[in-house]
């Protein structure tokens, strides 16, 4: 009988969803074992050279190009095996901050496992994949500081994915007239590094909690301690510094729910001096919320895992959020890459 559904492209798209999670873990095992960058150095490299490179054994081996090849990332072509220009451009130099290769392994230690809770934590109304780590407080950014070297992975993770959408906020006009940034939730200073990078009479403070602000010390900040300072703190309980003439929340917000957000926007205008500004950065879905697969799984993670509440908001929620908190001029850069949007506001 035919497939009424034939050629419809929900039907493709929900044929390959019911088979990405294997395929996913399988482009990272090819990424962890570095087959992307020993093809990229030898293009056509036969199946018994990239054994003789990773040591899988040779039928396991046969798997796992298979798996890849059919994503597209790897291409076979006269019995030798090439990387697609895609992953030559995304996992090929993986040891680049910004390469996917260190998004694939974050997301596999750290996000994926979690969603196999997902009902029990939905039904729940809070993040119950949060039982396998360690800790008793309330969210993964806290608990991770008890496990270091998984902190590492889920914080290169982050940086890499910050780096490949960052240059969209930081060629924004508005940093023209801006001379301190208070970076609230900084991490470990990337965006700060390109931001001061960017802009030679701009400065930073970093702020964020003290186990993070001491990876920042071997980042990208550290290449410009006079202008990216670090200032170890908690973002609810501590005030922000006076000074700054901007704050920017960059992958912050998205966390939390509208409590909490007024909470720090209000937090944001109390430090900020008549005619300061505030930008909110990050993942923005569509209006009607039906689109957006990046900001979809994020709010997922967020709810299963992270803090067990937030989403990737639309851009009018934080426009409408920003005019309670009393900005004024509020508005909304929207389109950037990723599903990002930048939203702003200005101190009367």
């Amino acid at each position: 009988m035919k497939n009424a559904h034939e050629g419809d492209p929900v039907l493709e798209r929900f044929h390959f969803l019911v088979n990405a999670p294997a395929l996913f873990n399988a482009v990272t095992t090819a990424a962890e074992l570095r087959i992307f960058p020993f093809l990229s150095g030898k293009p056509g490299a036969l199946a018994e050279e990239i054994q003789g490179f990773c040591g899988l054994p040779a039928h396991q081996l046969r798997v796992l190009l298979q798996a890849v090849c059919t994503t597209g990332l790897l291409e076979r072509r006269d019995g030798g095996y090439h990387n697609s220009s895609v992953a030559e451009h995304l996992l090929a130099s993986d040891e680049e901050p910004d390469s996917w290769s260190h998004i694939l392994t974050g997301w596999k230690e750290v996000y994926y496992p979690a969603f196999a809770d997902m009902t029990r934590a939905l039904r729940a109304g809070t993040n119950t994949a949060l039982d396998a780590h360690p800790g008793d407080e309330p969210t993964l950014y806290q608990r991770l500081a008890r496990n270091p070297p998984l902190e590492q992975v889920f914080h290169r993770a982050m940086t890499a994915f910050t780096l490949r959408s960052v240059d969209a906020l930081i060629e924004q006009p508005v940093f023209g007239g801006v001379r301190h940034v208070l970076d609230v939730g900084g991490g470990d200073g990337s965006t700060s590094a390109r931001l001061v990078a960017r802009h030679p009479e701009l400065r930073t403070t970093v702020f964020d909690m003290p186990s993070v602000s001491r990876l920042a010390d071997g980042a990208a900040a550290a290449a410009y301690p006079d202008r990216v300072s670090l200032l170890p703190g908690d973002i609810f309980t501590d005030p922000f510094p006076q000074g700054p003439d901007a704050v920017l929340f960059s992958h912050v917000l998205e966390i939390f729910d509208e409590e909490d957000i007024l909470g720090l926007l209000g937090k944001a205008h109390a430090a900020l001096p008549p005619g300061g500004t505030v930008m909110i950065y990050g993942y923005n879905v569509s209006d009607d919320e039906t689109e957006g697969c990046f900001g979809a799984r994020l709010g997922l993670y967020f709810n299963v895992l992270a803090s067990g509440r937030g989403m990737a908001y639309p851009a009018r929620d934080y426009e409408r959020w920003l005019r309670r908190a009393g900005f004024a001029d509020v508005g909304t850069v929207s389109g950037l890459p990723y599903e990002h949007g930048l939203s702003m506001g200005s101190k009367s």
